[in-house]
């Protein structure tokens, strides 16, 4: 028997903690809805309310304790990163993450998912491409238009408040996370401070990237 947590008890999310539970693991169940615990409540071993973007409720969960996570949230995107994150944390030697699309089954994936489901569409399209230039880490394209690219701090931007970079304006691009050290900032304010070390991930059209290789 192995130990399942299951974070987000929507219908799919349900579905895998009723049938896990059924084949005789141990299952824990987390939603920050009340009701959704309550009604999941007598077919798992453990149900629990918790909303994970609350960091001190989620260290009393004690993931550390589990073997399998299924991250079941993808109507938030933020909350689901989190929470993979979280799991991540706590050593969970398996996670899968429920996605809405392949843009975020990517994003999850970067974050620490071991696996991507896409119930709504089983086997999406996905293709990766490292683009040239030093600054570029890595590349997801996911339209023949558009890119998320992992993007080096320019030695320029250190110590630079993102409004000052005004990078919507210069290169068209949405901000989506920076990654510094072994945190994650999703969707930093316009006040962030840049640090030399930090991985900004961005969305934008590829000709408008292309004008950050032109940076250095």
């Amino acid at each position: 028997m192995r130990n399942f947590v299951v974070i987000g008890c929507g219908r799919f999310g349900s579905t895998v903690a009723k049938r896990l539970y059924e084949l005789g693991q141990d299952v824990m169940a987390v939603d920050k809805d009340e009701e959704l615990i309550n009604r999941i409540a007598p077919n798992v071993t453990t149900a629990v309310v918790c909303d994970v973007t609350d960091e001190n409720a989620v260290k009393e969960l004690g993931l550390s304790n589990f073997d399998v996570a299924i991250v079941s949230v993808a109507q938030n995107l933020e909350a689901e990163i989190l929470a993979v994150l979280s799991c991540k944390e706590a050593n969970i030697k398996k996670i899968v993450a429920k996605a809405s699309n392949n843009r975020a089954g990517e994003i999850l994936s970067r974050v620490g998912a071991d696996k991507i489901i896409e119930p709504e569409k089983e086997m999406g399209h996905r293709l990766a491409d490292i683009l040239s230039g030093e600054n570029i880490i890595d590349s997801i394209e996911f339209s023949k238009d558009y890119s998320i690219v992992e993007v080096e701090v320019d030695k320029n931007w250190i110590g630079k408040k993102l409004m000052d970079l005004k990078f919507r304006e210069k290169y068209k691009c949405s901000i989506l996370f920076i990654q510094r050290e072994k945190e994650m900032f999703v969707n930093p304010s316009f006040d962030f401070v840049i640090e030399g070390d930090d991985l900004i991930t961005v969305l934008g059209e590829n000709k408008y990237i292309n004008k950050i290789k032109k940076t250095y």
